[in-house]
């Protein structure tokens, strides 16, 4: 099974256009989205090619294939004109007999925790910064941002291949990976 992960669009129709075309490509199961989708935020820039409405039919186009995280970002207005549901402060989901605690990073991350164990995974967006790393018993991934990247890492994507999990830039380039391990039994 093959996942797409994507966080902070931030109602960028360039960016959302290009995880699209990269998805599509990809071949991928499911596309897994961290929250912040239409709104960029009052503490960030606007998003090359800020257009919201676009995103909006480009992401219901595919409501189907879409899981979905409230971000810090996302509001019930935006849940009107989606048409998958967004508004969920974090998903448990399994692939490939792998358990993901999915966020979106502004409540639960890193240095907060939710109840987890020894095994499981957190994947979260919100930093906008990419991260692939265990610690502590667990692994915490960050797929970065797709449209609006800090720190100076490039505009980012993971994918889940099997139980391997790779960050990606939009032109395909590896910038990350890690094996994942089972939860422990």
């Amino acid at each position: 099974m093959k996942i797409l992960f994507a966080s902070d669009i931030h109602g960028s129709a360039y960016y959302c256009q290009k995880l699209l075309e990269i998805y599509e490509a990809s071949k991928a199961e499911r596309l897994v989205i961290l929250g912040d989708i239409l709104y960029h935020g009052p503490r960030n820039d606007l998003p090359k090619e800020y257009a919201p409405k676009q995103v909006i039919a480009m992401l219901n186009a595919r409501k189907n294939q879409i899981y979905a995280v409230r971000g810090n970002c996302d509001t019930e207005v935006d849940q009107m004109v989606l048409e998958f549901p967004i508004l969920a402060d974090y998903a448990l989901l399994s692939f490939n007999g792998l358990t993901f605690y999915a966020t979106h990073g502004h409540v639960y991350n890193q240095d907060h925790l939710p109840p987890m164990q020894e095994g499981d995974i957190l994947i979260h967006g919100h930093t906008h910064l990419l991260k692939a790393e265990k610690t502590g018993g667990i692994t915490v991934l960050n797929p970065g941002s797709v449209s609006i990247p800090k720190g100076g890492n490039p505009n980012t994507y993971a994918l889940l291949e099997g139980n391997v999990f790779t960050i990606l830039t939009l032109e395909g380039d590896v910038v990350k990976q890690i094996e994942l391990e089972r939860s422990i039994d």
